[in-house]
Order: C-alpha cells, then structure tokens, then sequence
C-alpha cells in the first residue's frame, strides 16, 4: 500500500476526528472524548487556530493516520517548541512506515520552526509505542510525570477553591 502525508485541511476534520475515536478505542479511553468534529475544525482551522495536524491517505484517499500538534516554549533553552499530542496509525496499516513518515514530517515543521525540543508522552503499558518511539531515536523520560487539570477543576484552580487531585 502506498500512502502520503499532507497537512490537515478544511473538510478533514471528520476523517480527523473518526481517527481520534479510533485513538481513543485503542488507548481504552472512548469515555475520555467528549468532543466533536466542529470543534476540532474551529481549533485547527478558525481565525485563531492552536492546532496543526497531518494526515496520512493512501493514494485512493482513505484516512490511515494522523499526527495533532501544537507549539510550546521551553524557557531553559529559551527557544520554541513543538509539542506532539497524538500520533496515530490504524491498524491495519501498520508496519508501512507510516507512523515514521507523520513523525519524520513532525520533526521537519520543528525543525523549519527553530524548535529546541520535540516532545510528547506515551502510555507506560503501551510497549510496541515506547519501543516505535526509542528506535526512531526518542529518550522516554522515566523522571517526569504528567500533571493535569481539567474541566470544572480548571475553574475550581483559578478561584483558588481547587478540589484536589483527580480533577
């Protein structure tokens, strides 16, 4: 199978978004999206867009895979950054080298961009990922931990009223 990969454009946003549910099944959170094709399309492509995507077809234009991102900005090095939120093949195309060709093509908008770091995170029980991302020549950093605030208790944080961990 031959494929490409192109950056997401108006219109793609349910191929994006049917591919984000397939994220979701593998990673065993479907419960976790809440979201939805619109706004997924304003976020990548209204007037003020805070994502990037790319997707990679095969040549008769079926969705295989995708790669979301975004810039952030390390202050330690003082330089831009790219940050990977999700990088996704179904499964059935596995193996082609698609995962590689959508992080290779990541890698090359950091590169265009200045960037002083590409990072992302990845499941500690997803071992095929872990494995994908050290042969591809990332370190998986066993030191950090993610911390997050969502929904409500983003609010709760801002009042200084925060409902501890787990929100």
């Amino acid at each position: 199978m031959t494929f490409r990969v192109r950056p997401a454009r108006p219109g793609d946003e349910h191929a994006l978004f049917t591919l984000i549910r397939a994220l979701a099944r593998y990673e065993k959170l479907e419960h976790a999206v809440t979201g939805d094709a619109e706004r997924l399309k304003a976020h990548l492509f209204g007037p003020a867009p805070v994502i990037q995507a790319l997707l990679a077809e095969s040549d008769a234009g079926a969705p295989l895979g995708f790669a979301l991102f975004f810039s952030n900005y390390s202050t330690f090095l003082t330089s831009p950054g790219v940050y990977l939120e999700d990088l996704f093949v179904i499964e059935e195309a596995r193996g082609l080298g698609i995962g590689r060709a959508l992080l290779r093509e990541v890698a090359r908008i950091a590169l265009e961009r200045g960037a002083g770091r590409l990072e992302w995170t990845v499941l500690d029980w997803n071992a095929k990922a872990i494995a994908f991302y050290e042969g591809a020549g990332a370190s998986v950093l066993p030191d950090w931990r993610v911390c997050r605030v969502t929904g409500e208790g983003i609010a709760l944080l801002a009042r200084g009223t925060s409902g501890g961990a787990g929100t």
